[in-house]
């Protein structure tokens, strides 16, 4: 069983933790999105891509794309999309899905992503934010490859402010993560990653004061399922 606390405890620890357990659980992630999420992870995907006003013509990132939903979602409306993960056999499995055509897949790390400046309209990423070990450098990653006037959408797991709010969700998640990293894998610590990282995490509003202070503009919280998840949006006016 992995030490969790001690995989969490600074971003060097965190860093080959998330590769390894990502590499574990991607033949699983889109089951255990859909569970993790009550059902409802599809539902804010496609609101995400609506969101976004990806259409021909658009150039679009989309980072720890996992299986492709996302890319997917923006390919259908006529961008072109990439979408990064650096997990491989995550990408392994997108390309394998009907629509992978549609997008051109790389392997690569949010915190040094393999693009010239300025070569997107949009950038989208689902669950990305709150598992890379740092999060500055990310969003200087993410704003420097996006144009002026380019838009970032992050949908994520939000930390409820309410404490009683949090512990029931926490707890929620903690039990049935624990629950399903048994059933699924032996180690009630894999899926417990996610309450643990959420604790961690500076939640959707901390996140939007992040981007204010890396250069972008316009910074906005969409509340989801009574503010237990959120999509973050900005844009990089300059």
């Amino acid at each position: 069983m992995t030490d969790l606390r001690g995989a969490l405890a600074s971003p060097d620890a965190k860093a080959p933790y998330v590769r390894r357990l990502f590499h574990t659980i991607a033949d699983r992630y889109d089951l255990i999105t859909g569970l993790l999420s009550y059902g409802q992870d599809r539902r804010w995907k496609s609101r995400l891509a609506a969101l976004s006003g990806a259409g021909p013509g658009s150039r679009a990132l989309d980072l720890a794309c996992g299986t492709g939903d996302i890319a997917f979602a923006l390919a259908a409306r006529g961008a072109r999309v990439s979408g990064l993960d650096i997990t491989p056999r995550m990408l392994q499995l997108a390309r394998a899905k009907p629509s992978a055509r549609a997008v051109a897949f790389v392997a690569g790390d949010m915190m040094a992503l393999p693009f010239p400046d300025a070569s997107f309209d949009l950038v989208t990423t689902g669950y990305g934010i709150r598992n890379v070990p740092r999060i500055e450098p990310a969003l200087d990653e993410i704003r420097r490859v996006l144009r002026p006037g380019g838009l970032l959408l992050s949908l994520d797991f939000d930390r409820p402010r309410h404490p009683l709010v949090r512990a029931v969700y926490l707890g929620y998640l903690t039990v049935v993560g624990s629950a399903l990293g048994w059933i699924l894998h032996r180690d009630p610590d894999t899926y417990r990653y996610i309450p643990a990282s959420i604790e961690r995490y500076p939640g959707a509003a901390g996140v939007a004061a992040m981007l204010q202070r890396s250069g972008f503009d316009d910074s906005r919280v969409l509340p989801l399922l009574g503010g237990l998840m959120a999509i973050n949006m900005a844009r990089r006016l300059r």
